[in-house]
């Protein structure tokens, strides 16, 4: 989704680990923008505005302008980065020019609401499968997440991709069949308590059994001592 934001980047003329901590040293990290048919720039921008788009409610689906010194203002997109693995810092960033007219495959996510009626009358469960799908639309209409209501389900329902209310030029490219959500039964959870509960009953038989062939093997030791 587009929003009124503007990221300023300069224009980093050399590469290389060297040109890269110089960047990082003077508070900015090197990132690159490319696509739409044009050459790829090498620039240097702010690793605390693009941190707040990440952590954003439309997160990396953030489309926003970024103005390019002494040369273009473009849409983009944050399609990479790289982050230090111990510091959690950002270390570069991969933005891609966006053509607003041109429809994009993008992943957005997906939540459940209400509580749902296999729960309250049958005693189930509902479990969650998948919190995004893909998408293909403009630009401009990209959602910030979808929303599906649970309420009417019932025990042995799901909730699928193809129930995902789309509109717009949205247009659903995951698989119409995969779950989002179902309610499952717990009472497969019972068996194993009911063989728990057999297992002692058996337990108590075994000794019944012994006892009894000791008493058959008694007469006959007495008869083989007689016949001696």
């Amino acid at each position: 989704m587009r929003n009124e934001i503007t990221v300023a980047a300069g224009v980093r003329t050399s590469r290389g680990k060297n040109e890269a901590r110089r960047t990082r040293k003077a508070g900015q990290i090197p990132a690159v923008v490319y696509g739409s048919g044009q050459d790829p720039v090498s620039v240097a921008v702010n690793p605390r505005e693009i941190t707040k788009i990440i952590r954003s409610a439309t997160g990396y689906n953030t489309i926003f302008t970024l103005a390019i010194e002494g040369g273009e203002s473009t849409p983009v997109m944050l399609v990479d980065q790289q982050v230090d693995p111990i510091r959690g810092h950002l270390l570069h960033a991969d933005l891609k020019r966006i053509d607003l007219t041109k429809r994009i495959r993008v992943t957005v996510p997906v939540h459940v609401e209400g509580e749902a009626k296999g729960i309250k009358l049958q005693g189930g469960m509902l479990e969650v499968i998948t919190r995004a799908i893909e998408i293909e639309c403009l630009p401009d209409e990209i959602p910030d997440g979808f929303t599906i209501d649970v309420t009417e389900m019932m025990v042995g329902q799901s909730k699928r991709a193809s129930d995902v209310p789309v509109t717009g030029s949205m247009k659903l490219v995951s698989a119409p069949d995969t779950v989002i959500a179902h309610i499952v039964t717990l009472r497969a959870e019972e068996a194993p308590a009911a063989d728990a509960a057999a297992t002692p009953a058996a337990a108590a038989a075994e000794p019944e059994v012994v006892k009894k062939g000791k008493k058959d093997e008694a007469p006959a030791a007495e008869e083989k001592g007689k016949k001696k």
